[in-house]
């Protein structure tokens, strides 16, 4: 079995994906096309080309451009409906998916358009795949704080619907302690909580994240490295950090895989997932992080299904389901390793 067999077949969760980041050009262009929005490109091939950045704002700024064909519910729908058809197809047994209603309702769309497209689609991936996910509203960092509370009151309505509240966005200038009040509010009312940090902003921001927000989750992280102190503490926390490499690629956070904290941050114990963020953007669904990895560090087999085995720790799902997803796990290494070993023998 071949390295692409493997990880084609291994069973995962993802955790690190952006509704509105999942648009593929061909969709893209038919939405806007659908709703009569005004962009800068006319075919996929010019589309593509626009998706080089020279850094996380350099992308934004495109990313919030290209939310403005998001109108309908129909549109939410079909976003979230196709990219939940891809996970699937890459054995993805269970997502948990961020989207950010700021950039929706402060341009005029109904928060309500956004919340039943979403769901809708969720729901019936849930009916026709059986792939089970899970819904977090992420805040804009660049706004303020009053903002972050008053989307998690505008959301009400949904609140035994949605999985928990993150914070995402520029990181630079946008320290997590900006965002305290909020994220103590998010823990009272028993959402579960999770914050970007660490991925252009420094180690200072992972350590505010885990201690004065909170957070059952990092994502990115990459940043704790700086901070030797830091990372034996996520060791011990076993704190999961959702990490997305051809994503920190494509923004130049690194300049090569290679060179990506990942494997040392796996072999020191912490929780690392892989994780695609925006994939039409970035070039690469989950599976094919988990192959740059592979490729980049020699991972073993062994070694991606633990990737695998935390996914599923860190992600917010009952036990029962958590260990049918580990045995899942063992089933298919034992599938592909036990051959091999016959053959030694």
């Amino acid at each position: 079995m071949t390295p692409e067999q493997f990880v084609a077949g291994l069973p995962k969760a993802e955790l690190h994906m952006h509704v509105e980041g999942s648009i593929e050009p061909d969709l893209f262009l038919r939405l806007a096309r659908r709703n009569g929005v005004a962009i800068r490109w006319s075919t996929e091939e010019e589309l593509r080309a626009a998706y080089r950045f020279s850094d996380l704002q350099d992308f934004l700024d495109l990313y919030y451009d290209g939310c403005r064909v998001l109108v309908r519910a129909q549109d939410f729908h079909d976003v979230t409906r196709a990219y939940m058809r891809r996970a699937h197809a890459d054995s993805v047994l269970h997502c948990e998916l961020f989207f950010g209603p700021q950039g929706h309702t402060s341009r005029g769309v109904p928060i309500a358009a956004v919340m039943d497209g979403v769901l809708g689609a969720m729901e019936e991936a849930r009916a026709q795949d059986g792939i089970t996910g899970g819904l977090i509203a992420v805040a804009q960092r660049h706004r303020s704080e009053e903002e972050a509370l008053a989307m998690l009151d505008e959301l009400a309505p949904w609140h035994e619907r949605l999985l928990g509240f993150g914070l995402g966005g520029a990181e630079v200038g946008n320290p997590p302690a900006k965002f305290a009040r909020f994220f103590e509010r998010c823990r009272t009312l028993g959402f579960k909580v999770v914050a970007h940090a660490g991925e252009e902003g420094p180690a200072a921001y992972v350590r505010e994240s885990v201690e004065l927000l909170q957070v059952q989750r990092v994502d990115h992280g990459n940043a704790c490295v700086d901070d030797a102190a830091l990372v034996s503490e996520l060791a011990r926390r076993r704190m999961p950090l959702t990490m997305c490499p051809l994503s920190n690629l494509k923004l130049q956070v690194i300049d090569s895989v290679a060179e990506h904290p990942l494997k040392r941050l796996l072999d020191a114990g912490l929780c690392v997932t892989v994780n695609s963020d925006d994939p039409s953007y970035f070039g690469g669904y989950v599976n094919d992080n988990y192959l740059a990895c592979q490729q980049a560090f020699g991972l073993s087999r062994q070694d991606l299904a633990q990737l695998a085995r935390n996914s599923f720790e860190a992600a917010f799902i009952p036990q029962e389901q958590r260990l049918a997803a580990f045995a899942q796990v063992d089933d298919w290494l034992a599938r592909a390793v036990g051959p091999e070993l016959e053959a030694k023998e």
